[in-house]
């Protein structure tokens, strides 16, 4: 059983027929939201979802943005953090996923990449914190790292880091957009950000098993995948 009907959502869609695992993909999708009614229509969903759906393993999609000092204690994070408590104190069978910033086919102008990207090709004036580091992986890796751990039935009633081994800094980022595109970006620096960790040692083997690849030019490919009709 599938909830929601977005990026993620969409590429778990093999899921959808699985009586006994829901993937709740439902939510919101802003980082930046501060409306307090989108966060409560969320938790509404999921503690319903849990209660009609007893027995059923619920797979729940939260951030990695927890382990970043700036952004920790944003409300975002926040209701990422009260919706793990909900799951934890209630569903009888789970398993977290804490995702880093994914990149894929996403009409979601609030991904990271999309608001580069859509502010570069307008040629936009924004603004980036030169500190700031970010964590980008794949939707299809994502999906291959979760899918492994559901079919081996691992890591049941915990919380899994899925995220690319590797930080890269946002003007590292924008730079490699600016050479995807051809384009030149308008952007201003500010003294703000840090770089933090996201412990991936769970899930080593299961990339290992999977062979999947964080090249150098990991970035760059996921562009050229993802973002060539831009």
């Amino acid at each position: 059983m599938i909830v929601g009907n977005g990026m993620l959502a969409n590429r778990f869609s093999n899921y959808k027929y699985d009586k006994g695992k829901i993937i709740f993909a439902s939510g919101v999708s802003n980082s930046g939201n501060l409306k307090e009614e989108n966060f409560q229509r969320e938790l509404k969903l999921l503690n319903e979802t849990i209660d009609t759906n007893p027995g059923k393993q619920i797979v729940y999609f939260s951030t990695c943005s927890i382990y970043d000092d700036d952004l920790k204690s944003s409300p975002y994070v926040l209701h990422k953090i009260s919706a793990e408590n909900l799951i934890k104190r209630k569903a009888e069978k789970f398993l977290i996923c804490r995702i880093s910033n994914i990149a894929g086919i996403s009409n979601n102008p609030y991904t990271l990449l999309n608001y580069f990207i859509f502010n570069i090709l307008q040629h936009h004036p924004f603004t980036i914190w030169k500190n700031a580091y970010r964590n980008i992986i794949g939707i299809d890796d994502v999906f291959t790292i979760a899918n492994d751990i559901l079919q081996n039935a691992l890591y049941i009633n915990n919380i899994v880091n899925i995220a690319n081994p590797f930080n890269y800094s946002v003007s590292f980022i924008v730079k490699t957009i600016e050479e995807h595109l051809s384009k030149e970006a308008v952007y201003t620096e500010i003294d703000r950000g840090v770089n933090y960790n996201i412990d991936i040692s769970a899930i080593r083997l299961v990339i290992d098993r999977c062979n999947i690849q964080f090249p150098d030019n990991y970035l760059s490919l996921l562009l050229k995948k993802y973002y060539h009709s831009k």
